[in-house]
């Protein structure tokens, strides 16, 4: 297997992977919170294989490789969609396809919603809109925003080593991960430090809470006005499920697919699960591709 291609774009302030030859269709894809491009080093070889196209992974801001926000700056989750804009524009891509997990599933509806002559599909793992605040909560919300922005900025986790490292994600993450799953994710967002430590490079302000988010009305609306054909797979174990608020948000999506299917919350890099989710992908592209012929 070909290790993937890393670039660099908009001005060196994104980093991405990049899977399949150069001039080939380019699938844009976005990871979830405190993931990075690696997220898909697993589905990304088989979908170019397979369909023929090019899969170019950023990182976002913050995490991975990529730069941090400016000092000053925040991560509100619209604040991607510029990053998602800026990435289709340094690829010299008018629109195109994007595969999204989790957070980058949320950013990826966003686009889809608001720009939608930018985005052809999206294929959506295990995500589906973002995190949302009632409007009753509106208060509560920020103040929690506002009182972790006024506290002094957490020191970025330091561990002797790497297996130490994965360990932690593995133990802390915000939903099940195992060992091989997590490896190549915390492989990439590492340093390392001149006495063999090593330090993450996620930016300490990503896990602030938001000091606004979109109402559940909102995001239904935006949801909505999603035009582009969107396949979501859903991990059985994953975070969507039968949840009332899940239910409301695939109805609320026009063209919408769901495969459920065995596996956790990163079913595409889990090694048990990843094969089923590319044949899924697979058989929606040369569906999509014969009713288009």
């Amino acid at each position: 297997m070909r290790e993937p291609e890393s670039l660099n774009l908009a001005h060196g302030r994104l980093a991405a992977l990049a899977w399949g030859d150069a001039d080939a269709p380019v699938w844009l894809a976005l990871h979830g919170w405190l993931d990075n491009a690696e997220s898909f080093s697993r589905l990304a070889p088989l979908l170019v294989e397979r369909l023929g196209i090019r899969i170019v992974a950023i990182d976002f801001p913050g995490h991975g490789r990529s730069l941090p926000r400016a000092e000053g700056g925040d991560y509100p989750i619209w604040e991607y969609t510029l990053d998602v804009l800026d990435a289709l524009d340094a690829l010299g891509l008018d629109s195109a396809p994007l595969l999204a997990h989790s957070m980058g599933a949320a950013v990826s509806c966003l686009v889809a919603a608001a720009m939608p002559e930018r985005v052809e599909r999206l294929v959506l793992l295990d995500g589906l809109g973002t995190l949302t605040t009632e409007v009753d909560d509106t208060a509560k919300q920020l103040r929690m925003g506002l009182i972790q922005r006024r506290r002094s900025r957490s020191t970025v986790p330091r561990y002797p080593d790497e297996a130490t490292a994965i360990a932690a994600r593995v133990a802390g993450g915000v939903t099940p991960i195992d060992t091989d799953t997590a490896t190549p994710l915390v492989r990439r967002n590492l340093d390392v430090e001149d006495d063999g430590h090593v330090r993450l490079r996620s930016d300490g302000r990503l896990l602030r809470p938001s000091l606004v988010r979109f109402t559940t009305e909102q995001m239904l609306s935006l949801l909505n006005n999603i035009e582009a054909p969107v396949l979501l797979i859903e991990g059985e174990q994953g975070i969507l499920a039968e949840r009332a608020y899940a239910q409301r948000a695939r109805d609320a999506i026009a063209r919408l697919t769901r495969v459920l299917l065995p596996g956790g919350h990163h079913l595409h890099l889990e090694a048990h699960a990843v094969d089923a989710v590319a044949e899924a992908i697979i058989a929606d592209s040369n569906e999509t591709t014969r009713r288009h012929v």
